[in-house]
């Protein structure tokens, strides 16, 4: 019997910058039609996977991206995220959020 070859795909690629991981607490997340983050920074570095429905994401000072089903995305440890939230009025998203820890940490700090 012959072997299938296994098909890989890179989706995302991101320089980590910020030392080790302990942990890993990987969380899958539900935004409402419409519903934003607002700024936010997180301690650690973050990356994710939108599952279902179109993202709005945005570094501060930096062009905004929309990320649809099947995009992955890097949050920086420390950088502040001027806005990620559902690109939808009327449908519901879904994605993965996969946070690497180092020790004790919180996992966003929400800014005004």
């Amino acid at each position: 019997m012959s072997q299938q070859s296994v098909d890989r795909k890179q989706l995302l690629k991101a320089v980590l910058e910020n030392g080790y991981f302990t942990t890993a607490d990987v969380r899958e997340i539900h935004l409402q039609p419409g519903q934003q983050s607002g700024r936010h920074v997180h301690p650690c570095a973050v990356l994710g996977y939108i599952v279902d429905g179109t993202a709005i994401y945005q570094i501060e000072g930096k062009e905004e991206q929309v990320l649809p089903a099947g995009s992955a995305f890097h949050e920086p440890a420390g950088v502040t995220i001027a806005n990620f939230g559902n690109a939808s009025d009327s449908q519901s998203m879904t994605f993965v959020a996969f946070y690497l820890l180092n020790g004790d940490q919180e996992l966003i700090q929400m800014l005004d």
